[in-house]
């Protein structure tokens, strides 16, 4: 896409809103526990499981587990990839919104 189109950068696998929270949840912290997550968005934990998943998949987030207070929990983070790919999309929507007014 050429730099002056407003949607170089938009990057489908944040465009479903659950991934997009997470991403911009995830993007102001070192990571977040599935349940905090799962609890932002309002879903259930099958739900957030396969948005995980599929962010992972596109090498968006790394998941963790570990047990804590005898429980085992998740954790996710946004990679590096991740991160980059995310400010893109926001960017792409940023400048998608200014066409607009």
């Amino acid at each position: 896409m050429k730099a002056d189109n407003p949607m170089a950068g938009f990057d489908p696998a944040f465009h479903q809103p659950v991934r997009l929270q997470v991403a911009a949840v995830l993007a102001n912290v070192s990571e977040a526990e599935f349940a905090k997550l799962r609890e932002m968005a309002g879903v259930a934990d099958s739900v957030m499981s396969k948005h995980l998943s599929a962010l992972s998949e596109a090498g968006y987030v790394a998941v963790r587990k570990n047990a804590l207070d005898g429980r085992q929990r998740t954790w996710a983070s946004l990679t590096r990839a991740g991160r980059a790919a995310f400010q893109g999309h926001v960017a792409a929507l940023q400048r998608l919104a200014g066409t607009a007014g």
